[in-house]
């Protein structure tokens, strides 16, 4: 065999794939420093998003949000006054305009005769409920923590505040429909009270979940990004949920509505990770940085301790 006629390496026709290869890697290269250095926030967004892995945070902070919810409705629909039930049915027709069926089970479990479902919901099983309800804190405490890349905080530390979590979502919930009427004053009022909530909640979701291990300032960009974004979304959903949820009813009975709902919980849920992910990206740029105060390395600021786990 003639030198440079094999298949070896000196071949000559391998010598411009290898050049061109060279090459393209060289663009792509460019490209990716020239965006490092025009977009460096878009740039750090991403690659923090991979880190915090935002489908596979998303759909467990839905699934473990589906197997909360649901349960206590039921427990609240079995205890509550006549009167906060009927906040409880108001707010949901408000913010998702059920109609048709979805609106008839609504109103049968809440404004029906309840005897039955005391009954069957007793002390023991709102307990049990109550304490299969912190996954869904835990869950959302674990995402903060991911965002922040801050270690576990120990159970004794943070116990108290799933519980208070839950119970300040549970009172959002219930006056969720007089907010989004302005109290009776219209939307004029209502959609600004709503945003100023919706902020104001997941302002005070990040610093209680987190322990304090990171100031109020720089959780505020992840409040605003998650605050606007939700109120949006869901305004939105009356253009969706109502008949979504109805026709699942009509056709398939309540399992369709259990998967519209979740596939409903996952983009609310993909939408709050990714907003609370920016919000760090933003709180950690420099020029932010320095006016929010935001540290290097977020440690305990409260004197809390911790337990990694």
């Amino acid at each position: 065999m003639q030198p440079g006629t094999g298949p070896g390496p000196d071949r000559p026709t391998s010598r411009p794939l290898r050049e061109r290869g060279a090459s393209v890697r060289a663009r792509l290269l460019g490209l990716r420093s020239r965006a490092e250095t025009r977009f460096p926030v878009i740039t750090h967004l991403l690659s923090h998003l991979i880190s915090v892995n935002v489908l596979d945070s998303a759909t467990r902070l839905a699934a473990q949000t589906f197997l909360t919810v649901v349960p206590l409705l039921f427990v609240v629909a079995s205890v509550a006054p006549q009167a906060l039930r009927d906040q409880f049915v108001n707010s949901v027709h408000d913010v998702f305009g059920l109609t048709g069926s979805a609106d008839d089970q609504l109103r049968k479990v809440y404004q029906g005769d309840i005897s039955e479902l005391r009954q069957t919901t007793g002390i023991l099983s709102g307990l049990m409920v109550l304490l299969s309800a912190t996954a869904c804190s835990r869950a959302m405490q674990r995402l903060c923590e991911r965002a922040w890349s801050l270690p576990k905080a120990g159970a004794r530390v943070a116990a108290w505040r799933w519980i208070a979590w839950l119970a300040a979502w549970l009172g959002m919930i219930a006056v969720q429909g007089a907010l989004r009427n302005g109290f009776g004053h219209g939307l004029w009022l209502g959609v600004p009270l709503l945003l100023v909530a919706e902020v104001g909640i997941w302002w005070w979701t990040q610093h209680l979940l987190l322990t304090g291990r990171v100031p109020w300032l720089p959780l505020l960009p992840g409040a605003l990004l998650t605050g606007t974004a939700l109120s949006v979304l869901t305004s939105a959903a009356q253009l969706y949920v109502p008949r979504a949820l109805n026709h699942s009813l009509d056709r398939y009975g309540s399992l369709g509505a259990v998967f519209t709902l979740l596939s409903w919980l996952i983009a609310l849920c993909a939408v709050v990770t990714l907003c609370i992910t920016a919000g760090v990206v933003i709180a950690r740029e420099p020029a932010v940085a320095r006016r929010l105060g935001t540290p290097e390395s977020p440690g305990v600021t409260s004197g809390d301790t911790l337990e990694n786990g």
